[in-house]
């Protein structure tokens, strides 16, 4: 993940915006797709410092450090997949309904359209997906290719309307899970 203080970075995104986007892309793609080399090389250059942020993020380095693409990939395969299913389901309609694909992921869908956004072709995972959600909120902050940056203020609307009512829950039991090693400073 490159230092969102670089030139490369688009100036008309404040610095901290920049390091929210970052954190959300890294949260992204650990929790969306199994781990790779590629995330796992990522994830062992973090760096901490004494913040409670920070120690999570250095525990994870030294966790993508220690373990292979085969073991991080068992990891996560336990967690979020398994048979019949992982020890986590990931998707906000399970942790507010108790069932997939109902009224939270209709409400997120509406709200994606709204905004110019669907579910990528190819992609066939529903979007309410804790993964896909932290990917949505990278695009809102540090906009795309075709489109700025979001208002903060639709930014913290979609946040408190699709990851709030779960996600500190969410986290919560992906830090306790018995499975989770790499995936626990998460």
């Amino acid at each position: 993940y490159p230092d969102p203080a670089s030139a490369d970075a688009p100036p008309a995104i404040a610095e901290e915006d920049l390091w929210r986007a970052q954190l959300y892309a890294l949260l992204g793609r650990s929790l969306a797709r199994r781990p790779d080399n590629a995330l796992l090389t990522a994830l062992a250059q973090l760096k901490g410092d004494a913040s409670p942020l920070g120690q999570a993020l250095a525990q994870l380095a030294d966790r993508a450090c220690a373990v292979s693409p085969e073991r991080a990939q068992d990891e996560y395969d336990a967690l979020f997949i398994g048979l019949p299913r992982g020890e986590l389901v990931p998707y906000a309609s399970f942790y507010r309904t108790g069932f997939l694909y109902e009224r939270p992921l209709a409400k997120l869908r509406g709200d994606m359209a709204q905004l110019g956004y669907a579910r990528a072709d190819g992609v066939y995972e529903p979007e309410d997906h804790m993964g896909a959600l932290c990917e949505l909120m990278t695009l809102l902050i540090s906009g795309d290719e075709t489109r700025g940056p979001a208002e903060l203020a639709t930014q913290e609307r979609l946040f408190r309307q699709h990851i709030a009512p779960w996600g500190e829950r969410f986290f919560t039991d992906l830090g306790k899970a018995p499975s989770a090693h790499l995936y626990q400073p998460l």
